[in-house]
C-alpha cells in the first residue's frame, strides 16, 4: 500500500496541486490523467522518491518494491536483449550472477554456505525459469524469439522502449508505475499488456492517453487537475461521467448560494430605511457577510479546436491501388496489394508494427517508391498528409510558427493567421516559437491547423494520435467526425479507430482483409480483439522473406481473385446492411407500439412524445438509406453473378 497524505507541489508561484491525499492498495489498477504540463510525471517521481514535494508525505512500506517506465530511461547497446531484461531483477540477477562466479572458481575455493544462500534465493524467484519468462514477455511486447540473443543495438528506439518496458515487468515489482507504457507498442502488444496489467496482483499506476487501454485496464482514476489530485472509483470513461456530474453539482451549488445572496441583498435594499423592516433587514446582511462561496479552480485542461473542410468534392472513385508490392532487403513488408477506395469512404488500416502500414502511406501519397504495382488518385482528389514522424514536414527548424503557418494561405492578414493558431492553442508569443523548439504535440496541432486551411478533400492521416494529450484527441475526433471528405488513416488507438472508421482495413502477414463497417462491427464479426489471441500474435509477428519460388501457373489469376474479393465484400457488406436494417425497423416498431398505448400522449408529456417522433423520423430516414445501399449492393452482386460486372460499384 502507498499513502499519500496532504500532498503540494509547486515551483514559485505556480501551484501544481495542493492537499493531495489518496491510497494505493494491491491489486488497483491506477490510471494517472490530467493535461500536459499538469503535474502527472511530477507525481510520479514523487511516488517513486525522485523528487521532493512542497508539502506532505508518500508513505511506501520498506520492503514494496516499485519499477518504472519513464520516457528518459536508456539500455546499454552491447547487452543481448534478453540479457538486458533479466537485469532488471536486481536481486535475482545478482544472485544468479554470483553462483555463475562461485562455480567457475570451484576449484579453487568452494563456499558452500554461501551457494546455499543464493541457491534459494534463486528457487524463491523461481529463477530457473527467469529467463524463459522474460522470453515470454518479449514475445508478448512483439520482440520475437529469434532474436532474443541479438544485441540491443540493433533495435529501433521503439523497440527499445519494448525491452525497458519488458525489463520492468520482468522484474515482478510490488508497485509499478509506468510513463506511457503504450507509446510504440501496436495493438496486439497493447492487448497483451493489458491482460498483463490485470493479472498483476501488485499496484499498477499508469500514465497514457490511450482511451482504450484506460478503460479496459483501470479500477480507478487519479486526475490532476483544479490544483489537486482526485482518486475516482471505475474506468476512464465512469470517470468522465462522474467528473462532469461532480462540476455540475458543484456549480449549481454556487448558483444557488448566490441566488440567495441576491434575495437577500434585494430584501435589504428595498426595505432598509423602513423602520418595521429595519431588524429584518439587518439580519440579512449579517447572513450576506456569512455566506462563503468557494472559488471553483480553474481547470488545465484545454482542447483545441481542429476544423477541417474540403475545397470541393472529389470524384466518386478517390485512390486505386493494384498490385502493390514493397520489400526491404529480403524483408518483404506488402505484396501483391489491391484496393478502392470511394468518396465519404473513412478507412482505418490497423495491423502489427513493421507490416507495412506506414509504407502504403508513403507510397499512395508519392513520398516513397513502390517495387511494383500502381497508384491511381481519381478525379480532383486533393490529398493532405499527416506523417507519423510529422517534424519532417516542418521543414525549416529556424522558421516561425505563424510564418510556416501563413506559407498556406498567402492573401491572408496576420490577424487572421493569429486566429487561426489561436484555436489550437497558440496564444501570443507562442506564434513566434521557432519550428524547432515545437513538443511532439505542438507540431501535431500546427500540422492539423495548416491541414484545416489547405482544405484537403482527401485526410492521409499516419499515427495523428502520437504525441496528443486526451484532450487534444478528443478535440481531433470531433474534427474529424464533422469533415465531409474521405478519411484514410493509420492508427494504434482502438479508440480512435471506433469513433471514425466505417471501413476496417488489416494488413497481415498473408494478405489484406478488407471489412466494410466500423471497428464494433469487426470486432463482432472476427472476434473481440482477435489480434490478441497467441496464434495470430505469433504468425502476424512472423518475419516474411522474399519467396518467388512459386510457379507461376499455381497462383491465382488477377481477374478471377479481385471478383472473389469483390464478391465477398459485397455479400459482407449485404449482411451488414441488412442487420442495421432490422436492428432499426426493430426500434421503429417499439416506438409505435408506444404511441399506440391507452392514455400514452395525456401523460407522457410534449418533450417525451417530441423526443420520441424526432427519434422515428430519423429512424426511418436511415432506414431509407440503407435500403437503398442494399438495394445497389443487391444490384453488383447479380450483375457478378451473371458474369459482368457492369454495375455502378455500391
Amino acid at each position: 500500500m502507498i499513502a499519500v497524505t496532504d500532498l503540494a507541489k509547486s515551483y514559485g508561484a505556480q501551484t501544481l496541486f495542493d492537499n493531495a491525499s489518496f491510497q494505493l492498495n494491491p491489486g488497483g489498477r491506477y490510471g494517472l490523467v490530467g493535461a500536459n504540463g499538469s503535474g502527472k510525471t511530477t507525481l510520479l517521481r514523487i511516488l517513486l522518491g525522485a523528487e521532493e514535494p512542497t508539502r506532505g508525505t508518500v508513505s511506501v512500506p520498506k520492503r514494496l518494491t516499485l519499477g518504472t517506465l519513464r520516457q528518459d530511461q536508456f539500455l546499454a547497446d552491447d547487452l543481448p536483449i534478453v540479457e538486458a531484461v533479466m537485469r532488471g531483477h536486481d536481486t535475482l540477477w545478482s544472485a544468479m550472477e554470483e553462483k555463475h562466479l562461485i562455480l567457475e572458481h570451484a576449484g579453487v575455493e568452494f563456499d558452500a554456505d554461501r551457494y546455499q544462500e543464493l541457491e534459494d534465493v534463486i528457487l524463491a524467484h523461481d529463477g530457473y525459469a527467469f529467463e524463459a519468462r522474460c522470453g515470454e514477455i518479449l514475445e508478448g511486447l512483439g520482440i520475437p524469439t529469434s532474436i532474443h540473443r541479438q544485441h540491443v543495438g540493433t533495435l529501433s528506439g521503439g523497440f527499445k522502449l519494448r525491452v525497458l518496458l519488458a525489463r520492468v515487468l520482468a522484474a515482478e515489482p510490488g508497485a509499478l508505475l509506468l510513463d506511457e507504457p503504450t507509446n510504440h507498442l501496436d495493438i496486439v502488444s497493447i492487448r497483451w499488456l493489458e491482460k498483463f496489467l490485470v493479472e498483476s496482483p501488485g499496484i499498477s499506476l499508469v500514465i497514457s492517453h490511450d482511451h482504450r487501454f484506460l478503460d479496459n485496464v483501470c479500477t480507478h482514476i487519479l486526475d490532476v487537475d483544479y490544483e489537486t489530485v482526485t482518486l475516482y472509483t471505475g474506468d476512464y470513461t465512469d470517470f468522465v461521467r462522474q467528473k462532469a456530474a461532480e462540476r455540475e453539482r458543484r456549480e449549481a451549488e454556487i448558483a444557488k448560494r448566490e441566488k440567495e445572496i441576491a434575495d437577500h441583498q434585494a430584501f435589504v435594499d428595498r426595505f432598509r430605511a423602513k423602520a418595521s423592516k429595519a431588524r429584518q433587514a439587518q439580519s440579512k446582511v449579517k447572513m450576506i457577510e456569512k455566506t462563503v462561496i468557494e472559488r471553483l479552480p480553474q481547470s488545465s485542461r484545454r482542447y483545441p479546436l481542429f476544423a477541417f473542410r474540403q475545397r470541393r468534392p472529389s470524384g466518386k472513385s478517390v485512390l486505386e491501388i493494384e498490385g502493390l508490392s514493397k520489400a526491404y532487403g529480403d524483408n518483404r513488408v506488402l505484396e501483391d496489394v489491391d484496393l478502392h477506395v470511394r468518396r465519404g469512404d473513412r478507412v482505418a488500416i490497423i495491423g502489427p508494427n513493421g507490416i507495412g502500414k506506414s509504407t502504403l502511406l508513403k507510397i499512395v501519397t508519392g513520398r516513397l517508391e513502390s517495387d511494383a504495382g500502381e497508384v491511381r488518385w481519381g478525379h480532383e482528389t486533393h490529398p493532405g498528409y499527416f506523417a507519423q514522424d510529422h517534424r519532417d514536414l516542418l521543414g525549416d527548424r529556424d522558421g516561425t510558427v505563424e510564418s510556416w503557418l501563413g506559407e498556406a494561405c498567402p492573401g491572408k492578414d496576420i490577424g487572421w493567421i493569429r486566429g487561426q493558431l489561436g484555436k489550437v492553442l497558440f496564444s501570443g508569443d507562442e506564434a513566434k516559437k521557432r519550428l524547432g523548439s515545437l513538443s511532439g504535440g505542438e507540431a501535431a496541432r500546427l500540422i492539423f491547423s495548416r491541414l484545416g486551411v489547405e482544405e484537403p478533400n482527401v485526410l492521409v492521416l499516419d499515427e495523428p494520435t502520437n504525441h496528443l494529450d486526451l484532450e487534444a484527441i478528443e478535440a481531433l475526433v470531433d474534427g474529424l467526425r464533422r469533415y465531409d471528405g474521405t478519411l484514410l488513416f493509420v492508427s494504434h488507438d482502438r479508440w480512435f479507430v471506433g469513433q471514425l472508421a466505417s471501413r476496417i482495413v488489416e494488413i497481415t502477414s498473408t494478405g489484406i482483409n478488407d471489412f466494410p463497417g466500423s471497428w464494433e462491427d469487426y470486432l463482432a464479426s472476427c472476434g473481440d480483439d482477435h489480434l490478441d489471441a497467441d496464434a495470430v500474435s505469433l504468425r502476424t509477428r512472423r518475419p516474411r522473406s522474399r519467396d518467388r519460388s512459386e510457379p507461376a501457373s499455381r497462383r491465382e489469376p488477377r481477374a478471377d481473385r479481385e471478383l472473389a474479393r469483390r464478391r465477398a465484400d459485397l455479400e459482407l457488406r449485404r449482411d451488414t446492411l441488412t442487420t442495421a436494417i432490422e436492428d432499426a425497423e426493430t426500434r421503429i416498431e417499439a416506438v409505435d407500439a408506444r404511441f399506440c398505448e391507452p392514455g400514452f400522449f395525456d401523460e407522457a408529456g410534449d418533450q417525451v412524445v417530441r423526443s420520441l417522433q424526432r427519434e422515428r423520423d430519423e429512424l426511418q430516414t436511415r432506414v431509407d438509406g440503407l435500403l437503398a445501399d442494399w438495394e445497389a449492393v443487391e444490384a453488383e452482386l447479380a450483375a457478378l453473378e451473371d458474369g459482368t460486372d457492369d454495375a455502378e460499384p455500391a
